[in-house]
């Protein structure tokens, strides 16, 4: 009797627990502002083996340093990742994965979700709803949450569900309807306080991390998902807001949904909230059933929870392989075969592989499909029509704008930084009045014009595009849009920040230093650097979308544009090369050579033709450099649509 009353002490809620539910929630109420309407989820696992190939797990360079071909396979880098596992879960529940690093959770719900990188299933199949898994399936279904939030951080709460509402709802939707289901999302995840907040991130300060992990699953829950999971949702959370958040999944799966979520050791007044747990260890189920039942289940195998402990740990350590020794591990990993065969031998006869407290007649809870459910399956096959291309592409160009120009800092820096180079450039040749410069002179300016800023121009399109590629790869991969519209928004959206960072740079270097004043050079003038930094921006989105990381990118991005500039016809004089900017300030233009007492002028007529600068006409050049942009384009359009733009976090 007293080890009963020990284990209810453990295991059962106490009266006690209303003022630990009241200290640790932070809502005003339970209430269900957004549940789901649709028919019944079911989520089920059968002998489910997986294998893990932990070699293509490595980036392309990576395997080179290794000296090992990208493109062979390596049987021996295999390893198993999931072994033998099956369950069943149905709306209304809450499934809490568990199990110490490396138990097979992350390849668990990799497979799930379709989205199981360099591993091949070996065995077993996954349904949902009756039907065998499929990505078509999968992504009417399912709603992924990741472990990392990828939120654009100068947009407000409201904003980010906004523009994800105006991509992800059907096109049938009025606005009123899409505004309505933002502020039921943003009411049943508790962010009306913040709704009006910059999301912000690491460097620019906003919502705090709970809230923002909350927009994370409100992006998700705006399509209103039947199935919701969720990787490592606590993670880097405190306790509190661990909790709090927690509770809002619990209040989401009470709304008929089902949320299957992975954690590590979750504390023991989240691990209460569980509705299911199922423990992992080396890829095998050590325990599948109901969270307050979990003790009781290891008590009666003979591995009773020690008094005061979390459950959760202790099970946890219990079952984790320990790879400080051979002997150890070894010892390990039997005690842990041996309990997941146990646990086989105990729910063999349970068609939901749940262990109960009560034992019941075998296939009792489970559900057989009425033909009202079949009739539903065959409906949601119906495809839904989202946007289109059009709208989109319209879409995501207003919130790229709103984002960059919220972001005021990183636009005064640009500013001041085009502002001040062109001033001192300006500065070291003003003040000659109406006197011209000399030919060294002119020719030494113009390559200052049109060799430095691309620099700061490159590096800064890279960081910005490796910033946000790891949330292009997640909303690429959930179908929010498509690689055409984001390449237009993107290069669209670079426009405006691209057409005054030209003028801020190239207007007060031209006046001060008194090159040729009529409007025709000007424009010229113009028109070819605006041509030349914008071909230098488009390289750069090439180089970001086409390889892995920043380092990378800056490398290839700078050493490219340095091939151009030192054969541009600056540093090396060849018959083939032409200088525009030169073309444009020499041309009809006399230059006076002192010799001595001596002043002899020349035609800038004569100095093209000397120094080869007019092999092709001025206008030939204009086409060059365009074209070169739209190589440019098109590269960086296939890089978007076949390269996976997978940040360096996520190899």
């Amino acid at each position: 009797m007293a080890e009963e009353r020990e284990l209810r002490t453990r295991t059962a809620p106490q009266d006690a627990s209303g003022t630990q539910e009241s200290l640790f929630s932070s809502e005003s109420d339970n209430s269900l502002y957004f549940t789901y309407s649709g028919r019944s989820n079911t989520l089920e696992v059968r002998d489910l083996s997986y294998q893990v190939d932990v070699t293509s797990q490595l980036l392309w360079f990576e395997q080179l340093a290794q000296f090992k071909m990208p493109w062979t396979s390596h049987k021996d880098s295999c390893e198993p990742g999931i072994q033998n596992l099956s369950f069943k879960v149905r709306s209304g529940q809450m499934l809490a994965i568990i199990g110490s690093s490396g138990c097979g959770r992350s390849s668990l719900l990799d497979v799930i979700t379709g989205r199981g990188q360099g591993g091949k299933i070996k065995s077993g199949q996954i349904w949902i709803n009756g039907q065998p898994s499929t990505p078509q399936l999968v992504r009417k279904s399912v709603a992924h949450v990741r472990q990392h939030d990828q939120l654009l951080p100068n947009l407000t709460v409201r904003e980010t569900l906004a523009f994800v509402a105006q991509l992800r709802l059907p096109r049938t939707f009025s606005q009123a309807q899409r505004n309505k289901r933002v502020d039921e999302v943003i009411a049943e995840l508790r962010l009306r306080q913040c709704a009006n907040t910059r999301v912000g991130n690491a460097y620019l300060r906003g919502v705090s991390g709970g809230e923002r992990r909350r927009v994370s699953i409100g992006v998700q829950l705006l399509w209103n998902p039947g199935i919701l999971i969720l990787d490592e949702p606590t993670s880097g959370l405190d306790s509190f807001t661990a909790h709090n958040l927690v509770k809002t999944l619990s209040r989401l799966a009470k709304g008929n949904r089902l949320v299957l979520i992975s954690l590590h050791q979750p504390r023991s007044d989240i691990f209460r909230l569980f509705d299911l747990v199922l423990l992992m260890a080396s890829g095998t189920t050590i325990y599948l059933g109901a969270a307050q039942h979990m003790v009781q289940y290891f008590t009666a195998v003979g591995h009773p929870c020690p008094r005061y402990s979390n459950p959760a740990d202790f099970y946890v350590d219990l079952t984790s392989i320990d790879r400080r020794s051979r002997e150890q591990e070894v010892a390990t990993r039997e005690k842990a075969q041996s309990l997941a065969a146990l646990f086989r031998e105990k729910v063999c006869d349970f068609d939901d592989f749940l262990w109960r407290v009560e034992a019941r007649e075998p296939g009792m809870g489970t559900c057989a499909e009425s033909p009202t459910l079949q009739k539903d399956i065959n409906n949601l096959l119906i495809p839904t029509k989202l946007p289109g291309p059009v709208q989109q592409f319209t879409t995501l160009i207003r919130r790229q704008i709103s984002n960059d120009f919220r972001d005021l800092p990183t636009l005064l820096i640009h500013g001041a930084e085009a502002c001040l180079m062109s001033l001192i450039i300006g500065f070291l040749y003003y003040g000659h009045g109406a006197t011209k410069l000399s030919l060294m002179d002119t020719t030494a300016l113009l390559f200052m014009i049109g060799a430095l800023i691309p620099f700061n121009v490159i590096l800064d399109v890279i960081a910005k595009c490796h910033s946000e590629r790891a949330m292009l790869y997640y909303e690429l991969e959930d179908g929010l849009y498509t690689a055409g519209p984001y390449f237009f928004a993107k290069i669209l959206g670079e426009l405006p920040e691209h057409c005054a960072y030209i003028i801020i740079y190239g207007m007060p270097t031209y006046w001060l230093a008194n090159l040729r004043p009529s409007p025709e050079p000007f424009m010229l003038h113009f028109l070819l650097v605006w041509l030349v930094v914008f071909c230098c921006r488009i390289m750069a989105l090439c180089a970001a979308a086409l390889l892995p990381t920043f380092h990378m990118s800056s490398f290839f991005g700078n050493a490219l544009y340095n091939s151009f500039y030192l054969t541009g016809g600056f540093m090396i004089s060849l018959d083939n090369l032409w200088t525009g900017l030169m073309q444009i300030q020499f041309k009809g233009q006399t230059y006076h050579l002192a010799v001595g007492n001596l002043t002899i002028p020349i035609p800038g007529d004569v100095i093209l033709s000397t120094m080869h600068l007019d092999s092709y006409p001025l206008y030939s050049i204009y086409l060059i450099v365009i074209g070169i942009s739209g190589g440019f384009v098109v590269l960086y359009y296939v890089s978007l649509r076949f390269v996976k733009q997978k940040s360096s976090q996520e190899w």
